[in-house]
């Protein structure tokens, strides 16, 4: 009688292509911390950044491999302008006489199924003043935001609209071609 054990995630040694990003990545911020670019701060960075990819293990996020400019602009112009606008807006609430505003909690339930789309969504989100992610339901692909000044439902909803133009313009510009006609 043969009896099995519980299996292990194996420990793998060499570096796959698509690690290398991250790779780089944490080697940077490790001389970055150190305030030094030297043949030793990249070798230890290396070191430190191999052991944390072996100990921490992501699982690697798909991109669909696709990027439209038109749309990557118009995200990033949308990005910018809500960025100017809300910044305006949330100065103007912090210096303005009253009572404090009333904030929300709200669910937006996104359309992707994109780890990736699902993250930039909630960066972009956060990264706008007044809005922040509280929490997100990966496997619902629902984020949690916590919002600003929302006295009545129009607000509420205009929030909800604006974090699924996001997700729009980020499908649009970086999504698979399955998410796009999913949107239309």
């Amino acid at each position: 009688m043969s009896r099995t054990l519980p299996t292990a995630r194996r420990i793998e040694w060499g570096v796959r292509l698509h690690e290398l990003p991250l790779l780089i990545g944490l080697v940077l911020l490790w001389m970055m911390l150190w305030q030094t670019v030297s043949l030793l701060s990249a070798v230890s960075g290396l070191v430190v950044a191999f052991i944390v990819m072996r100990m921490f293990y992501l699982p690697p996020v798909e991109l669909a491999g696709r990027f439209n400019l038109w749309w990557a602009l118009r995200y990033l112009g949308f990005f910018l302008m809500q960025l100017a606008v809300a910044s305006c807006h949330v100065a103007w609430l912090a210096v303005r006489s009253g009572p404090p505003p009333k904030t929300s909690i709200i669910a937006v339930r996104l359309n992707t199924r994109s780890d990736f789309i699902l993250t930039v969504v909630g960066l972009t989100t956060s990264l706008i003043p007044g809005s922040l992610v509280a929490d997100i339901d990966r496997f619902e692909s629902t984020l949690y935001l916590h919002v600003l000044n929302t006295p009545t439902q129009k607000e509420i909803t205009r929030m909800r609209r604006e974090a699924l133009h996001i997700e729009k313009l980020l499908i649009m510009a970086v999504g698979s071609r399955e998410e796009m006609r999913a949107l239309q």
